[in-house]
């Protein structure tokens, strides 16, 4: 079973970066698309980015396109998450997930968060 620890959020002020990352440890991790979603006070959880997900190569949400940039290490089974000019409506828990459970995101693997805060 693939578990997943996020770390690397924090409070910082609009227009800065941050590099979220995931550490994955489990068996045949590299095999799983990976992703990351986020959840913001009273919001429901939303899909941010995924990788070697729906016919491969990196998705996006429109609300990080151009600005966050997933990538992994299948050596270090790890995967990241950079975001780069911070908005005050990216604040929320960001979650790494691993497809592990088929097609769904809901039954696959999910770390248990890390904050991210932007605020002036």
């Amino acid at each position: 079973q693939v578990q997943l620890v996020e770390s690397g959020g924090g409070l910082v002020r609009p227009g800065d970066s941050l590099r979220l990352s995931c550490q994955a440890s489990g068996p045949a991790f590299s095999s799983y698309p990976v992703g990351w979603f986020r959840q913001a006070p009273n919001k429901e959880r939303e899909f941010v980015a995924a990788d070697r997900w729906s016919g491969g190569g990196a998705h996006y949400a429109d609300s990080g396109r151009g600005r966050f940039t997933i990538s992994r290490d299948d050596s270090k089974n790890m995967v990241y998450l950079q975001m780069n000019r911070l908005k005050p409506e990216d604040t929320a828990v960001y979650y790494c997930a691993a497809q592990t459970g088929g097609s769904s995101w809901t039954r696959g693997s999910w770390g248990q968060g890390t904050q991210v805060t932007v605020t002036s």
